[in-house]
């Protein structure tokens, strides 16, 4: 279905995903997934990039302009389908009711869900407007408000957080992802959905629905980790973190997101931090410098923000949560990895 505008873009570009640093093997299996039209699930802890890997399927930035993986596309205008003159597929454009068309981006074809508990089958395909029932008939076809799911045609259904999501939303999706068919209800209407599907989930996250095995057979699984390298995570903070008026030296840095680092290789922690903690401790010492009237982000200040920015983003193994409160457990350990860090001939900076 969108096989001919993606290889375009993602054959005639070397960097299709330029949001994303790093993680390079999972960027060329989502490319390889898009080209052959296979519904995706990208998978990986929190704060990786998930999310933004996916928005980049709609967003492509090249070195002056910006282009897009899903380029403008003509649509009948009043359609909440989506629907191509050339190929209607709603009841009332197959109808010839409509004749306008009209021009849509190719964000507004990436259509986002935010997996919930109490995410409805009808948040995805639709039901009965009341006030249209009145006015056309509780049976027919107008009466019909379309959900995400149909105003994804010709587009990209991206489901943020799939395993947050009811049981039974599974079973809603799975006629449509098979079959390219939805069946609304117990009315007797039978609409086809042509659409690329891409969801996100964390693994490891406790309060979540189990996926079946039959739903989990529509899809390939991409895996993302975190960066690679701690150039690569520097690189990052230093791109997408605030910037205050203050210097923060690569030293510092590379002191900051190393014990962060640290921390994630750190054989007592079972939840390990993700990106998000190296940004927040780029941002806050920047801040608790400013607060300090000073111009340069010094040790003390990148210290003071640790248990604000890390505490709650860990959990300790059983074993050592009951004996080592996590607050004493991040101190010490920022302690004997800035002594380490000292010693190595690089300097932490001063308080």
């Amino acid at each position: 279905m969108l096989s001919k505008e993606l290889k375009e873009a993602l054959l005639g570009q070397k960097e299709s995903f330029p949001d994303i640093l790093g993680n390079d093997a999972a960027k060329k299996q989502l490319k390889s997934a898009l080209l052959a039209e296979r519904h995706v699930i990208i998978v990986g802890p929190p704060g990786i990039g998930k999310t933004t890997l996916a928005k980049n399927v709609a967003k492509l930035t090249l070195a002056k302009n910006v282009a897009k993986l899903l380029p403008p596309a003509e649509v009948i205008e009043g359609c909440e389908y989506h629907c191509s003159p050339k190929n209607p597929i709603c009841p009332v454009c197959r109808q010839g009711k409509s004749k306008k068309s009209k021009t849509i981006s190719g964000a507004e074809r990436f259509i986002r869900i935010q997996g919930s508990p109490d995410l409805t089958a009808e948040d995805l395909l639709g039901d009965i407007d009341p006030v249209k029932a009145l006015t056309f008939g509780s049976l027919s076809v107008e009466a019909f408000t379309p959900g995400k799911i149909f105003k994804a045609n010709n587009g990209i259904l991206f489901f943020d957080e799939l395993n947050r999501c009811p049981e039974k939303l599974q079973n809603a999706l799975l006629q449509a992802l098979e079959e390219h068919h939805a069946t609304l209800g117990s009315y007797d209407i039978s609409v086809p959905t042509n659409f690329i599907f891409i969801g996100t989930m964390n693994p490891d996250d406790s309060s979540t629905e189990k996926l079946s095995d039959v739903f989990v057979d529509r899809f390939d699984f991409v895996y993302m980790d975190f960066p690679e390298s701690l150039a690569v995570e520097k690189e990052i903070v230093r791109e997408k973190g605030v910037k205050e008026d203050a210097v923060f030296s690569d030293e510092l840095l590379t002191l900051a997101v190393g014990f962060v680092r640290s921390i994630r290789d750190d054989e007592k922690v079972e939840k390990k931090p993700s990106v998000r903690a190296s940004l927040g401790i780029f941002e806050r010492a920047q801040a608790n410098c400013l607060l300090g009237k000073r111009k340069t982000v010094s040790y003390g200040d990148v210290e003071e923000s640790i248990i604000s920015v890390l505490a709650h983003r860990i959990r300790l193994k059983p074993s050592v949560k009951y004996l080592k409160p996590i607050k004493e457990f991040l101190r010490e350990s920022f302690k004997k990895f800035a002594e380490s860090f000292r010693e190595t001939g690089q300097d932490g900076g001063s308080r």
